[in-house]
């Protein structure tokens, strides 16, 4: 039977298949996320000597995604998910050795473009949301896409937990200091990797083209397209990732500071790979462990209202990094909340800018979207690391701020746009 024909029935088949695989596809590719998150920064602040350059860690793997988005969205589009998302999984593979022998030399620009090449792969993890998307009935959109989402959740957590087992497995096999984790991370993009090529079939994005040309032929009818709307939901999405990233790539820095102070300026590498894993971790759960529950909201409340909910859990977060940025406990609860705003904010964008393009431009509008975002993501990481510098953690917390209710002053927009 072709795909064009497919009955509802298949189709919602093939819609949990695809789903399964990216779901378990997420779940690989986090843990070299979550490590990288982790250790960036540290390794950009120990390679350079410099913390005012520590933020280049996060800004290259934004980077990265943001270089990578648009070609790999145009690949999608040419010749499928499947190919696009394993093109992904090659780049963080050598990105990934990139970083392991910058550490080993101690060469801080040679970091930077191993750093850029985990980003390029994040790239492909970040379209997976979109592909989940592809053959979703319009009722579950925002369920099927938060799926997705929160599948990264067991890799993204289990990433910064891995720095502890990792150095002492990299201290074993003589790796150089904070890259052990990265011997994890090598193996599970090896597995997403092969995961794709071999169970990503029917290509799902193939698939809603083709029933999309035969729906149009037959009937005559499209989906209409809503510019506005989807330009407010790619600013929504990009604004939220700008304020998430910039503190969190702060983070890790903030915390060895504190760790030190307590310890009389003698913190060991222990004490502070602990503090910094568990609260990335925390925040790591925060962004993805919560998200179907975002995806159903935003199915039953519309995308919209919970597009401001997250930006209602940024602001309790930036309050946190302002007011309770001494104390361990009060960064982690700041650090929760922030993915928690980060995870409505996207997962309702995401499914908002989804159903307000029409199919013909849907694809490349997902690609401008995750440019965009990752883009001004990595701006805003250089900025946090000036900024950190020159007003401390808590001067880093008030220009969230700005952001945050950009994005809310401008929601009528997005309102007016989808009527």
């Amino acid at each position: 039977m072709s795909v064009a024909a497919l009955t509802e029935q298949q189709q919602a088949a093939v819609q949990r298949r695809t789903v399964l695989v990216l779901s378990i596809g997420q779940v690989l590719g986090g843990i070299a996320f979550g490590a990288t998150v982790s250790l960036g920064a540290l390794l950009a602040a120990d390679l350079s000597g410099n913390d005012a350059l520590s933020g280049l860690a996060t800004a290259s793997v934004t980077l990265g995604a943001a270089v990578c988005a648009i070609p790999l969205a145009k690949l999608a589009a040419r010749v499928g998910r499947r190919r696009a998302l394993t093109l992904g999984n090659l780049f963080a593979l050598v990105g990934i050795v990139v970083v392991i022998l910058a550490a080993a030399l101690r060469v801080f620009p040679l970091l930077l473009v191993g750093i850029l090449m985990i980003g390029a792969g994040n790239a492909g993890n970040l379209q997976s949301r979109f592909a989940a998307t592809d053959l979703a009935a319009p009722l579950h959109r925002g369920r099927d896409l938060s799926v997705v989402v929160w599948a990264t959740t067991v890799g993204g957590v289990a990433g910064p937990l891995l720095l502890g087992p990792g150095e002492i497995v990299g201290g074993a096999i003589g790796m150089p200091p904070l890259t052990g984790s990265y011997v994890f991370s090598f193996v599970a993009q090896c597995a997403a990797l092969l995961l794709y090529l071999v169970a990503l079939r029917p290509d799902p994005l193939l698939v809603a083209q083709r029933i999309a040309k035969a729906a149009a032929e037959a009937t005559g009818q499209v989906v209409a397209d809503r510019p506005l709307a989807a330009r407010y939901a790619i600013f929504a999405v990009a604004g939220s990732h700008v304020v998430m990233a910039s503190v969190m790539a702060m983070t890790p820095v903030h915390l060895a500071h504190m760790a030190h102070a307590a310890h009389g300026g003698h913190a060991s590498s222990e004490d502070v790979s602990l503090l910094v894993g568990v609260t990335i971790a925390l925040h790591v759960g925060g962004m993805f462990a919560l998200s179907p529950v975002f995806g159903i909201l935003a199915d039953r409340w519309g995308r919209l209202r919970v597009v401001l909910l997250g930006q209602l859990l940024l602001a309790g977060a930036l309050g946190f990094a302002v007011f309770a940025n001494a104390s361990p406990a009060g960064v982690m609860i700041a650090l929760v909340l922030l993915g928690l705003g980060w995870s409505a904010a996207t997962v309702a964008g995401a499914a908002l800018l989804t159903e307000a393009s029409a199919s013909d431009v849907r694809t490349a509008r997902q690609g401008r979207s995750d440019s965009l975002m990752s883009l001004s993501a990595a701006a805003g990481a250089v900025l946090a690391g000036v900024i950190l510098a020159n007003f401390q953690y808590a001067g880093l917390g008030a220009a969230g701020f700005v952001i945050v209710i950009a994005i809310v002053v401008l929601s009528p927009l997005a309102r007016r746009g989808m009527r």
